[in-house]
């Protein structure tokens, strides 16, 4: 798939979307807000990828709105409003999709980029990741997502702290509050990514995203409609291929071949 602003690869049950802006600090333009969401929508709904990647080029992984595009006063609100559609179906389509996405920060993620970098079920972060919110520091609020992932991955007070203090976060702080799942060397980023990648592509690829629905759900679900949510889903996946192959292998010395149906 062939487009200007990101590349988007699907290979061995893996899509890749890498932010390909290196020269503006991968920074959203009119072109990127477009080509992301479709991106993001034709590897979710593509039955051979069982698992997304979402890295970038360069050094910074992304810095939010290409601020060089816009006026700064109120001829801006059409593009900001265009932007922002665009950013958000992305994020709307990888937090949804029936399959586990991971993130890989190689480098800054500021405003806009926070969202992006952190809306992964398996987040990775180099050793030369940042987070920023960023967003005081141009009279905005925050977008992108950030606003409703940050206070589900590190709470309200922390998510409070994050925004209104606007101090960057480094990697092994990011890991302490639960921002990322792991911190991996610089050099060691590509290769862990494909390792987490093709793990997750190679399993049971239904009971993922039923679990993903389900943790989803529960930040909003009362415990009883909760509990019966998880009786129907875990009661639907008994009709599944991958659950027939794990539980042949169950007990033995076998390792269940799942296909992802």
């Amino acid at each position: 798939m062939a487009y200007e602003t990101i590349g988007c690869t699907r290979e061995d049950g893996v899509g890749r979307i890498v932010f390909d802006r290196p020269e503006a600090h991968n920074a959203i333009n009119g072109a990127m807000s477009e080509e992301l969401p479709d991106a993001a929508q034709r590897l979710a709904s593509d039955d051979d990828v069982r698992c997304i990647v979402v890295t970038a080029y360069g050094s910074t992984f992304n810095t939010g709105a290409d601020l060089t595009t816009l006026s700064g006063d109120g001829s801006d609100e059409p593009r900001i409003r265009s932007l922002a559609n665009g950013l958000h179906e992305f994020i709307s389509q990888l937090v949804r999709a029936p399959k586990p996405a991971v993130t890989g920060v190689n480098g800054v993620a500021a405003g806009g980029g926070l969202g992006p970098s952190i809306c992964g079920d398996i987040v990775l972060a180099a050793e030369s990741a940042r987070f920023e919110f960023a967003y005081p520091r141009i009279g905005f609020c925050g977008d992108g997502g950030s606003t409703y992932l940050l206070p589900r991955l590190v709470g309200l007070r922390r998510a409070q702290e994050l925004a209104f203090r606007d101090e960057p976060i480094g990697p092994a702080e990011a890991e302490e509050i639960g921002l990322v799942t792991e911190v991996v060397g610089d050099d060691e980023l590509d290769g862990r990514l494909a390792e987490e990648a093709a793990r997750l592509a190679s399993g049971a690829t239904k009971g993922y995203a039923a679990t993903k629905r389900l943790l989803r759900r529960s930040l909003h679900t009362p415990l009883d409609a909760q509990l019966a949510e998880e009786a129907a889903e875990i009661a639907r996946l008994t009709g599944t291929n991958d659950f027939e192959s794990g539980h042949a292998a169950f007990g033995t010395d076998e390792t269940p071949e799942f296909v992802g149906e």
